[in-house]
């Protein structure tokens, strides 16, 4: 389970006192054993994170160039593969920190991804730190650990500045962004009328009234997987019809990105995880959109809209469709993975999300060196163009 190549690559294993047992793990190497821990895990979590469940992120590993020393590092209870997972993170190497050659540890994202959150068992937030901190302290690594896209204000960011804190060693935040998010105690209806002002419902209402004077409009909502296929190829094809296919970041813009949707969003339908929308004229789709489901939160992953009818705000008429999650029991919150001050999502998802990425000092005189040096350049550069990082934990204190 540890991998042939564990205790002679650049990682080292490390170990506690206890029976945690924390091991970096080829991503190559997948058997039954890790795959059935892992979706274990994924039910189990301090903070849901659909991007590191094992039925995104494995299509990522195959169909995504990545760092060739690339691991999951993986807690276990006790002996890997036979007992418990507490916590999982892909971590891999990087020799470039922004405009710096700083080598560095840090997790993997790719283009695709909008949340870095590990995976890691309610309960076990210090234990995975602490194991995670003292592995690459024991390794022969230099450099700093980088965590890109954490929640700020969760457990696993407390527990992070608790076992630096600890531990004295510097956790800084490093950057910060608020996105959308759909949260409320309010019903859909309620929610919509208290979020979006009464000359903006009004138009839209004219606009939805519009667009059903041309034909037979339909909204869909299929929470399964039934012509998953056909939709998919529906929904890539809109995307790539539009200003994403122009500047060839749609999906279907190449063979690697096509394919890691069509295995992320049939791996989730298997699962019961994935949720689609759609409205449709005469039964042609005007916009389209995925979400993913990791109980009790959901991400709100894509949508295609055609911008033959952008007129009538169709993407807008879907997602205020979208807002009937508020009326299912089993759904909590929807972060939008949308980028900082999205003017559509933004009007009508009143919440915010606060995500960042956080630098964390390592032990080590020529690592601390390293991580203080890049630090005081990254200072300097803010404030030269004045630059603030905003820490919504220091205004809950």
């Amino acid at each position: 389970m540890e991998g042939k190549d564990i205790r002679a690559n650049r990682f080292c294993e490390g170990l506690s006192a206890s029976e945690f047992r924390a091991v970096f793990h080829p991503v190559a190497e997948m058997n039954v054993n890790l795959i059935e821990a892992w979706s274990e895990l994924a039910r189990h979590v301090s903070e849901p994170n659909i991007f590191y469940e094992e039925c995104f992120l494995r299509p990522a590993l195959v169909q995504f160039d990545h760092h060739p020393d690339l691991r999951l590092f993986l807690l276990w209870a006790g002996k890997p593969g036979h007992s418990q997972l507490l916590g999982l993170l892909p971590i891999g190497l990087d020799n470039r920190f922004g405009r710096w050659p700083a080598p560095h540890v840090q997790n993997w994202m790719h283009h695709n991804s909008f949340l870095g959150t590990p995976l890691v068992r309610k309960g076990s937030e210090q234990i995975f730190w602490e194991q995670l901190l003292t592995a690459l302290d024991l390794s022969a690594r230099p450099g700093f650990l980088h965590i890109n896209g954490n929640t700020i204000g969760g457990s696993l960011d407390q527990a992070l500045r608790e076992v630096c804190g600890d531990q004295k060693r510097r956790c800084d935040l490093v950057h910060s962004e608020a996105r959308a998010l759909l949260q409320s105690g309010l019903g859909s209806e309620a929610y919509y009328e208290a979020a979006v002002r009464t000359k903006k419902r009004k138009e839209l209402r004219r606009q939805a009234k519009r667009l059903d004077e041309l034909g037979k409009l339909t909204f869909g909502h299929h929470p399964d997987a039934q012509d998953l296929d056909q939709w998919i190829d529906e929904f890539l094809h809109l995307e790539q019809t539009g200003w994403k296919g122009a500047n060839g970041s749609a999906l279907d813009s190449s063979p690697e990105t096509r394919l890691f949707f069509q295995q992320a969003v049939a791996g989730a339908a298997a699962a019961g995880q994935l949720e689609r929308r759609d409205i449709r004229l005469d039964g042609k789709p005007l916009a389209m959109l995925v979400n993913f489901l990791s109980l009790p939160g959901g991400f709100g992953f894509k949508t295609a809209f055609d911008e033959d009818y952008s007129r009538y705000s169709p993407g807008v008429l879907l997602q205020i469709d979208n807002l009937n999650f508020l009326d299912q029991p089993a759904i909590d919150w929807i972060d939008s993975c949308a980028a900082q001050h999205h003017p559509m999502i933004d009007s009508i998802w009143s919440g915010r999300r606060h995500i960042g990425r956080f630098s964390i000092e390592q032990k080590g005189l020529s690592r601390r060196a390293l991580f203080r040096g890049v630090r005081l350049g990254e200072q300097l550069m803010g404030t030269i163009k004045g630059r603030t990082i905003f820490d919504p934990s220091e205004v809950q204190k």
